[in-house]
């Protein structure tokens, strides 16, 4: 469950409306969250309310305790505080070159989490961003508390009329009243602002001298949107101050705020939740990020385009060390509609990251509200969570080898050159293919199956049917509103559990394995295994899975103890019935007579497994042999 700034009272950091989010009946919510093995991650904005030093009412305990550390950018033209404007009027911004600033936001999270019991921290808007040009609060704090410079609803037309590509024609009568109330709202705003700030990119341009920096205004083109070279709006400029012994300049670090933010919230959770591993999702990364937080593609609108850019960003984060990425799903800007927000469910349950967020001013987007894309979802996310513990194996091979967990088809089968402009698929590690519809108003998907003809077979993940398909052939799959095409490659082992409620409750359950076969007949796999949260773990365990000459064997290595049993083993692609199947645990050989042998369409289903491992699926090594 996230919480965006609605939470906060005036939208200041660190406080809660006392009348939508009164302290008391929030505990209690996010308590039966807890008891039901969810979470709740609120959002913490970088910029900081000052409040009006001429308005007793107006103090802002946050902001006094860092002023008297002295921990905010400053203003070279005053030395005092610089001063930009944000969703809660005129506001700071910390400086994270000095320790007190780091030690003033542990303190501010650590005494926020005594009302409000929070499980992780979500950072926005750390580019670090100012909806003004300049330090345009000097002068001018008397003005606190400010509207937000943006509608919020409730104002006077403050509906969002955008919708995804396609609308028109699959909802006409809407998409010619949304049409009519556009122009009426355009018309109004055109003559309305909530609060005048400065805006031109201009404001205090001079002709460069020769030999002085104008670090705000640089003597070079920039390919920006911004007039005069401008580097001042939408930020903090390029010109404050830091606050240590160099009196660095934000020129200097801006592009680590993300970065630095992101580390300092890391730390702070470490103190608030010793030895348990911190989560974070930011907005603004740099190369390194990825040790501190997690990623989301930022505001993105509600159309058919960002839902296809958000595959090739991913694979981009997946290359830049953020494997934890994702996108907002159904879109954040803009109205989506069911079908767009069907098929984004479904792709994003294949985003490491899966969140579904959007902007005030638009229409609900929550699954439930059409039933099919609640049942989209529902179909997408029982892929999902049958596949945690695969998804968990690929972070941990990211986090010790560098690996991807999302991965472009040419990075597989970089010797394909067809495969290097492929963005409308994708691969969830090595072992599963991703074709998800991109284009409104269809009911069937085209896509290609790398490697057939050259040694790679793929199977259907509902069905297990292999695919039948000739090289570099562009197949149509059908797809209707609450289906995504998944494929498993030849030759891998999956290990999966029956997908619950929860992570904690899928957690639980038994384990089975997806044998899916090569074209020799071969497949391998592997299983990590730790308690999913500590910081440094007591305990791990690694299983490698083998299926050879027609038999699957484990190798285990290490201590960690998982209570779930192997209920069962499901193998795609085998020959036929068996004759006969041995079975040995841990050394022991088990009674095979009461192991039960199916076979339907060129699949072997095994079960029955479950009285042989009752401590616990890899509590010993295994091997299954079959002879036909």
């Amino acid at each position: 469950m996230w919480n965006d700034i609605d939470i906060y009272d005036l939208y200041r950091d660190f406080t809660n409306d006392p009348n939508t989010y009164p302290s008391s009946e929030l505990q209690a919510f996010i308590a039966s969250l807890h008891a039901n093995g969810q979470h709740y991650v609120p959002i913490v904005d970088s910029n900081v309310y000052h409040p009006n030093p001429d308005n007793a009412s107006d103090a802002y305990a946050p902001f006094a305790r860092g002023a008297a550390l002295g921990t905010f950018i400053r203003d070279p033209t005053t030395g005092d505080f610089y001063i930009g404007d944000n969703w809660p009027g005129f506001s700071v911004w910390a400086d994270w070159l000095v320790q007190s600033s780091r030690d003033w936001w542990t303190s501010e999270l650590a005494r926020w989490y005594n009302d409000t019991s929070f499980d992780g921290i979500w950072i926005d808007l750390s580019e670090p961003s100012s909806f003004c040009v300049g330090s345009c609060g000097n002068g001018r704090l008397s003005e606190n508390p400010v509207h937000p410079p943006f509608e919020l609803p409730g104002d006077p037309y403050q509906g969002n009329y955008n919708y995804p590509e396609g609308f028109n024609v699959s909802n006409a009568t809407e998409a010619a009243s949304v049409t009519s109330a556009s122009a009426s709202q355009a018309s109004y705003l055109a003559s309305h602002t909530l609060l005048p700030v400065p805006v031109t990119t201009t404001q205090g341009r001079t002709e460069p001298t020769p030999g002085v920096k104008n670090l705000n205004f640089p003597p070079y083109v920039l390919n920006a949107v911004q007039a005069g070279h401008s580097l001042l709006k939408g930020t903090v400029a390029p010109n404050a101050t830091h606050n240590d012994a160099y009196n660095t300049t934000e020129y200097y670090m801006h592009n680590l705020f993300g970065y630095q933010i992101s580390n300092a919230t890391y730390q702070a959770l470490l103190a608030v939740f010793p030895n348990k591993r911190p989560f974070t999702v930011g907005r603004s990364t740099f190369a390194g990020s990825g040790r501190f937080t997690a990623h989301w593609g930022g505001d993105n609108t509600s159309t058919w385009g960002s839902m296809f850019l958000s595959i090739s960003q991913a694979l981009t984060f997946m290359m830049s060390g953020l494997p934890m990425f994702g996108a907002d799903t159904c879109g954040f800007s803009g109205n989506t509609d069911n079908d767009l927000c069907s098929r984004w469910m479904s792709l994003s349950a294949f985003f490491p990251f899966y969140r579904n967020h959007n902007v005030k001013a638009t229409i609900s987007q929550e699954a439930y509200r059409w039933s099919s894309v609640a049942e989209a979802s529902r179909r997408a996310m029982s892929v999902r969570y049958s596949l945690l513990t695969y998804m968990y194996t690929l972070f941990y091979y990211a986090h010790t080898q560098g690996d991807t967990v999302m991965r472009a088809l040419a990075w597989e089968f970089p010797n394909d050159p067809s495969l290097a402009g492929t963005y409308t698929q994708f691969l969830l590690g090595p072992s599963l293919l991703i074709t998800p519809v991109l284009v409104p108003n269809v009911e069937s998907v085209n896509g290609v199956f790398p490697g057939i003809g050259e040694g790679t077979n793929w199977y259907d993940w509902y069905t297990l049917q292999p695919v039948v398909a000739q090289a570099h052939e562009n197949v149509t799959l059908s797809a209707p509103i609450t289906h995504i095409n998944v494929h498993v490659r030849g030759g891998a082992i999956l290990p999966l559990q029956a997908p619950a409620y929860t992570t904690a409750e899928t957690r639980a359950n038994p384990y089975s394995l997806l044998v899916a076969l090569d074209e020799s007949g071969q497949a391998s796999g592997s299983l990590y295994l730790d308690d999913g949260e500590s910081l440094v773990q007591e305990a791990t365990k690694l299983i490698q899975f083998s299926y050879t000459a027609n038999c699957l064997s484990t190798t285990i290595n290490g201590t960690y103890h998982a209570t779930s049993p192997l209920a069962n083993v499901t193998i795609a692609g085998a020959p036929s019935l068996p004759k006969d199947i041995s079975l040995t645990i841990a050394g022991q050989p088990c009674e095979a007579s009461k192991v039960v042998l199916d076979y339907s369409g060129g699949v072997l289903y095994v079960s029955g497994i479950e009285p042989f491992t009752p401590s616990g699926a890899w509590e010993g090594e295994m091997r299954m042999e079959f002879t036909y």
